[in-house]
């Protein structure tokens, strides 16, 4: 049953696999829209000017309920053309961003470079002091912001705990690649180069300036972002805009086409806490194999064999 969760979290992803040379964009010269920071007005759009098919609405709402949805949101350049709650949630409801609030942690690191605070170039503890591992001090100084926003600080995994005892040598930075907790270090190191606290420094250079609402809930093992719907919506069409708020650079492109781009050779699926769809080979949380065979594509036979098994089921 935890499998078939998962599975539904992710079917999403498998979207982005699929082309067909005969769609287009809808309305692909209609201004970007982006919703006011300061109220909730946010515009809208119905189905019938896009030429959708309204009846399949309530199937897919009844859809949606039945795999326990909280919420669901379509936009089509900025607008709302879809926004559905079910099971008590509504739009003032907050929610846990899980591990999405690692793209969060990238952009706002990301931020912090721009302005010159810091360099994923140097090693964390520059940022941090030496002796934030339990690593010896030549194998502690291989470690980078990079390799943290990319999974590959080498740091042994047997623990998600982030904590000093737990932070071990494993292999050296930049030839292992393991998704693990310990990137939330660089919320420590975005705090120590602001000098001040990271989620006041992210409010006020992310947060605010799209209109987000939420906070962070810091605790021992997961610091995981909090917010409604719309706050999620407004991070999307951040990055659906490269980094981008009306005539505002979040972040500046650059940095965020590297987060969306392979940041390394050992998971070419992964780039800046970002997963990346369409690439020739993954690996997953948990493991060390390499898959040769593009993610979307693994999902998608996973959900082949999910929908047979509920075939047979009734032959």
């Amino acid at each position: 049953m935890k499998f078939l969760k998962i599975l539904f979290v992710l079917i999403i992803p498998i979207l982005g696999c699929s082309k067909n040379d005969d769609e287009t964009p809808p309305n692909p010269d209609e201004s970007m829209y982006f919703p006011s920071n300061t109220d909730d007005v946010w515009e809208t759009k119905s189905l019938s000017s896009l030429g959708w098919n309204e009846s399949a609405v309530q199937p897919l709402k009844e859809f949606l309920n039945q795999k326990h949805t909280k919420s669901f949101m379509i936009l089509v350049n900025g607008r709302i053309v879809m926004e559905e709650y079910f099971d008590g949630h509504t739009s003032a409801t907050s929610w846990q961003w899980n591990s999405a609030s690692k793209t969060l942690v990238a952009t706002t690191t990301g931020i912090a470079q721009q302005e010159g605070l810091l360099n994923i170039n140097n090693k964390v503890s520059q940022y941090l002091g030496t002796g934030w591992t339990s690593e010896p001090l030549e194998k502690e100084n291989l470690i980078t912001s990079r390799n943290l926003l990319t999974m590959t600080s080498g740091i042994d995994d047997a623990s998600e705990l982030v904590i000093k005892l737990n932070l071990k040598y494993l292999a050296d930075a930049g030839t292992r690649w393991s998704y693990h907790n310990v990137f939330q270090k660089l919320m420590d190191v975005v705090a120590e180069a602001g000098s001040q606290d990271f989620e006041a420094y992210f409010n006020t250079r992310l947060k605010n300036k799209i209109g987000m609402d939420g906070i962070w809930n810091n605790g021992i093992i997961f610091k995981i972002y909090h917010s409604n719907t719309r706050s999620m919506a407004r991070f999307g069409l951040l990055a659906l805009n490269k980094g981008k708020w009306e005539n505002e650079s979040i972040i500046y492109e650059a940095f965020f086409s590297e987060s969306i781009g392979t940041s390394q050779n050992i998971n070419p699926a992964y780039g800046y806490l970002w997963w990346l769809n369409g690439k020739t080979s993954y690996m997953i949380p948990g493991g060390q194999t390499v898959y040769q065979e593009p993610w979307c594509q693994m999902l998608h036979r996973i959900c082949m064999l999910q929908w047979a098994r509920r075939i047979s089921a009734f032959m």
